[in-house]
């Protein structure tokens, strides 16, 4: 039996309020460093230091990403705020994020600022993402339409890749651990102030364990699921003219993985991503900046079985003009862009293209104790005609080391290709979904001493409507409809505090997505879930401790099928032997607790991985 999360409003307010207890006194001094704040450029699609956001987002580093541990993006997902995981099966099965619990379709996913969705699926193949290709991962929440188009009513992740720097920089790792998992990876990058490029490959691979561990479901084969992976990453970049940078940047990642089908056949599916980008950025004038971009980013899916084999590929190329313009008050973005999508499938679809122009304005303003950002995006698309969306926040400066924000966005999500054009099982008359959403926080950080600290509590309510919903009628006549819409509202309560080298990172999470209609909990999304990791170094070694917990689920919409909740711990302990080279030991899910992330699905047990990394 899995055991029960249960962490009531007024406990996790509790919390937050000791954590961020007596700011003012302890508010940070003009002359000391900022620390934890990065410069971010998913939020207003140019650079702003993290602090000065009125957007709810997170940021995961390079440290945090090497020690995510062999499980992979997902799992390091996992463990963020706001952010909940589906998988069925082991790190390379079929993976779903639910941001704010809103649908996995309903959060775009970028690499590097290319979409790398499914056009035909609606999804992104997190699962094919590794973690040793990722130098910085972007986690923005809330519906961003305004900014990127469709599909972000949930949020956007971004994922950024490796890329060069000056010097030379080089990198190695290995890694060894549960069910003969293994991976290794190399990489080097280096240059000077007007040329620099990286390179960038790795490997993964496991025996894996048996996904369907339920005898009575159908497609139960008692045989182990393991997976393949391979993955390159390429980038360069160089300067002319001293106003002028001309960079291209590759990512491919192949992806082998078993699955049962209840055929006792070596069922597989061979997922390959792969995106590119060329760009030229330009300083036109000593206020304004130009970046015009080309790229496209590709989803190819081949699925075997004993039933036959079922190819899908998809391609969505991108092309882009921004402008960066700094005002006398302000600063103002407008950017237009064209995207092309491509459907290549077996068997063919009716419609195998469609076009979106798009034209973005973004309004950036700080002034005194005040912020403000005012987004509008305008998408017209040959298929499903025109969407206009919009978003505006404001945040204040109530005290030194205190602020409050609050915001109000529309975002939409255009049916897929499978939805409007699957032989036997579509509609072509759907519409895109639509949502509304506002949002308060408030953020605090100062120092305790010599810690410093610092919390935020973000309140939302997302109103979805239109979702698109598949069934059939009496007559078994089966096809998608507009025919649901879902609420989503809750609580982020998260707070980090850094001492030394030392560090503690927690969040909690509150909410109540669930279908508008009944009242039920979407599927696979928990009511209350949570993350915690302690990291401590002693000498040359580092301690880490992390517990992922999350309160029960239902695996289906009419919320009969429960899964149980959890409560799992993970720890790492890392030994750095020089300057360049560290090892590490790390256990996931220690006390091997039995829990799903989808009903008769398994997840694997206790993990031991043993590994070195070097660089130079």
């Amino acid at each position: 039996m899995s055991p029960s999360f249960d962490v009531r409003l007024p406990a996790g307010a509790l919390l937050f309020a000791l954590v961020v207890h007596d700011a003012l006194a302890q508010a940070r001094p003009a002359d000391v460093p900022l620390l934890l704040d990065p410069v971010v450029v998913t939020a207003a699609r140019s650079p702003q230091r993290l602090i000065d956001l009125v957007a709810d987002v997170t940021v995961i580093d390079a440290d945090d990403i090497a020690r995510g541990g062999i499980q992979g993006l997902v799992a390091l997902l996992a463990r963020q705020p706001g952010v909940e995981v589906s998988q069925n099966g082991g790190p390379g099965a079929t993976a779903g994020v639910f941001l704010r619990g809103a649908n996995a379709a309903q959060t775009l996913v970028l690499v590097d600022g290319v979409r790398i969705a499914s056009a035909s699926s609606g999804a992104a193949a997190l699962e094919a993402i590794p973690p040793e290709q990722i130098e910085r991962i972007e986690i923005l929440r809330g519906p961003a339409s305004s900014l990127y188009g469709s599909d972000a009513i949930g949020g956007v992740i971004q994922v950024f890749t490796r890329r060069g720097a000056t010097g030379v920089r080089a990198n190695a790792s290995a890694t060894f651990g549960t069910y003969a998992t293994a991976s290794a990876a190399a990489g080097i990058a280096g240059g000077s102030d007007t040329a620099r490029g990286a390179l960038h490959v790795a490997g993964r691979r496991s025996d894996g364990f048996n996904a369907i561990v339920n005898p009575a479901n159908f497609a139960y084969d008692a045989d182990r699921d393991g997976y393949r992976n391979a993955s390159v990453t390429a980038q360069g970049e160089i300067r002319f003219a001293t106003t002028n940078t001309f960079s291209l940047q590759y990512f491919r990642s192949r992806l082998d993985n078993q699955y049962d089908a209840g055929d006792a056949f070596d069922d597989r599916t061979l997922t390959t991503l792969e995106s590119w980008e060329a760009a030229l950025d330009s300083r036109l004038a000593a206020t304004w900046t130009s970046r015009l971009s080309a790229g496209e980013g590709g989803d190819r899916s081949i699925s075997t079985s004993a039933f036959g084999r079922f190819p899908f590929r998809t391609r969505q190329r991108q092309y882009a003009w921004q402008n960066d313009v700094t005002l006398p008050a302000g600063a103002m973005t407008v950017a237009v862009e064209r995207r092309e999508e491509r459907v290549d499938a077996e068997p063919r679809f009716a419609v195998t293209r469609r076009d979106t122009d798009s034209a973005t304005g973004i309004y950036r303003l700080e002034s005194g104790q005040h912020a403000l950002q005012a987004n509008v995006r305008h998408d017209e698309s040959n298929q499903f005609g025109g969407r206009t969306t919009g978003g505006i926040a404001w945040g204040y400066r109530v005290a030194p080391g205190w602020r409050v924000t609050a915001s109000a966005g529309t975002a939409f999500r255009a049916p897929t290709f499978n939805d409007l054009y699957f032989p036997g099982f579509s509609n072509k008359e759907l519409r895109p979904e639509t949502s509304r959403n506002v949002e308060a926080g408030v953020h605090a950080s100062g120092w305790a001493g010599a810690a410093y600290w610092q919390a935020r509590a973000v309140a939302y309510r997302n109103r979805v409507r239109d979702l698109i919903v598949f069934g059939c009628d009496a007559d078994f006549v089966c096809r998608p409809d507009n025919v649901a819409s879902a609420t989503l509202e809750g609580v982020t309560l998260t707070a980090d505090v850094l001492r030394d080298d030392a560090s503690l990172h927690a969040s909690i999470d509150l909410q109540s997505p669930k279908d508008a209609n009944s009242g039920r909990l979407l599927p696979r999304r928990a009511r209350r879930h949570a993350a915690l990791s302690v990291s401590r170094p002693f000498g040359p070694a580092r301690a880490i401790a992390e517990v992922v917990a999350s309160s029960e689920r239902f695996d289906d919409a009419g919320n009969l099928r429960r899964l149980g909740g959890y409560a799992l711990l993970n720890l790492a302990v890392e030994w750095a032997i020089d300057s360049r080279t560290t090892v590490f030991v790390r256990g996931d899910n220690v006390f091997g607790r039995d829990y799903a992330l989808a009903a008769d699905f398994a997840t694997g047990g206790a993990r031991v991985s043993a590994g070195v990394r070097w660089r130079l």
